[in-house]
C-alpha cells in the first residue's frame, strides 16, 4: 500500500497581481469549494477554543443539505479546547490531516497522528489540544444524533487509517475501495465517515442518485467528478457538498491515487411528520 497523504490548507492570500480565476461553484444540487479559496480572511473562530481557526465547509441550509456541518480546523501550537462541542446530542468525527493532537475522550487519552480517526459519540466528554511545536489540522464533521427507541447509541472510538483494511468494491479488482470505520450493518450509527480510494484509471461507472447527503474532502490526488450533469475537476484540498439525489460519478485519471473523506447520513427512516 502506498504511504497515505493528507492535504491541509495553509491560508495566506494571493498577490494583487493574480487574476480572479478559480473553480468555486455553487448550484442548487451541489457546491464545490476549491482549496484556492481557503484563505485567511474566510476563517472562523469559535468560543472555547484557543489558538484555533476554522474553514467552515458545510452547514445546514434549508432546501439544500441539512444533516451535518463540516470544517477544516487548524490548531496552533499550544492551542485547543477543553469543551469543543457546545451542543447536547451532537456526534462528531475528527480526522487528523497534519501535526499531532492530544485527544481525551471520557477520561482516556489518545495521541493522534495524521490518519488518526476519532468517532465521538453524542454526549461524550472530550477535549483536544496541540502539545506539539507545529500547527495541527483536522477535518471535523458534526451531526445531531437521531436516536431510535430500543437502539442504544454507539460508543466513542479512536483508530488509525492504517489499522483498517480497505474493502474493495465488487467487480473492480481493487481499483475502487472504501475504508469503512463503522460496520455498515450496525444500525446504531446514523452517519458514516469513510475514506474512498481510486487507483489511477478507476471510475464510478454509473450516476449514483440516492437519498444520502454528502461532504467529500479530497485528501490526495486529482480526478474529474460528474455532478448533476457537469464534469468538474477536483484535487487534494477541494471540498464537494452534495444534496440528496444529486447524480454523481467519478473518473480518476491519475497519475496517482485519488482519495477523499466521505460523509453520508445513513440507517434512518424518512421523517414525514
Amino acid at each position: 500500500m502506498n504511504e497515505p497523504s493528507y492535504f491541509a490548507p495553509a491560508g495566506g492570500l494571493p498577490p494583487q497581481t493574480d487574476l480572479l480565476t478559480d473553480r468555486a461553484i455553487v448550484t442548487e444540487a451541489y457546491t464545490v469549494i476549491p482549496r484556492g479559496v481557503l484563505r485567511d480572511i474566510v476563517t472562523s473562530k469559535f468560543p472555547g477554543w484557543r489558538g484555533t481557526r476554522a474553514w467552515v465547509l458545510a452547514k445546514p441550509i434549508e432546501g439544500f443539505a441539512t444533516t451535518f456541518a463540516q470544517y477544516v480546523v487548524e490548531v496552533a501550537a499550544g492551542g485547543g479546547s477543553d469543551r469543543p462541542e457546545p451542543e447536547a446530542g451532537v456526534e462528531s468525527v475528527v480526522f487528523l490531516l497534519a501535526g499531532e493532537l492530544r485527544l481525551v475522550v471520557d477520561g482516556v487519552e489518545h495521541r493522534m497522528t495524521p490518519g488518526g480517526y476519532a468517532f465521538l459519540a453524542p454526549g461524550a466528554d472530550w477535549s483536544v489540544h496541540n502539545d506539539g511545536a507545529q500547527a495541527a489540522s483536522f477535518n471535523w464533521v458534526r451531526k445531531p444524533y437521531e436516536a431510535v427507541e430500543g437502539l442504544a447509541a454507539p460508543e466513542s472510538f479512536v483508530v488509525h487509517e492504517r489499522d483498517v483494511e480497505p474493502t474493495p468494491m465488487p467487480d473492480t479488482d481493487g481499483a475502487w475501495a472504501t475504508t469503512r470505520f463503522v460496520d455498515p450493518d450496525d444500525l446504531s450509527h446514523d452517519m458514516h465517515v469513510n475514506i474512498v480510494t481510486f487507483e489511477p484509471g478507476a471510475v464510478i461507472p454509473f450516476a449514483e442518485t440516492h437519498v444520502m447527503e454528502h461532504g467529500l474532502y479530497v485528501l490526495e490526488g486529482k480526478a474529474v467528478y460528474r455532478l448533476n450533469g457537469d464534469w468538474v475537476e477536483v484535487q487534494e484540498g477541494d471540498f464537494m457538498w452534495l444534496r440528496a439525489f444529486c447524480p454523481q460519478a467519478c473518473y480518476a485519471g491519475g497519475p496517482g491515487r485519488f482519495r477523499y473523506l466521505l460523509y453520508k447520513d445513513v440507517n434512518r427512516q424518512i421523517k414525514l411528520t
